[in-house]
């Protein structure tokens, strides 16, 4: 027997497996179902939908910087700029 027949045998064998365990799980489904009577379904119950107000936001005025806030923001500017390389 040559390898690619030994192959297409495996194969084939897998195949018709598969089929088989298949075949056994359905009729096992339906035995099960069978058993179980029909099926009754449950009435669905629509939630009702709550609407949500909306709360007015207030905007935050900006509050201007002291003179020695916006020192140590030059500072930080400055030394940020320094550490660059095309600054040397």
């Amino acid at each position: 027997m040559s390898h690619s027949s030994m192959l297409k045998a495996r194969r084939q064998h897998q195949k018709t497996k598969k089929l088989l365990d298949v075949a056994a799980k359905q009729a096992k489904r339906l035995a099960k179902q069978a058993l179980a009577g029909p099926a009754v379904k449950k009435e669905r119950v629509k939630k009702e939908k709550v609407k949500k107000e909306k709360v007015k936001t207030e905007k935050v005025k900006k509050v201007k910087l002291t003179k020695e806030e916006l020192g140590r923001q030059d500072a930080k500017k400055s030394s940020a700029g320094a550490g660059k390389k095309g600054a040397s």
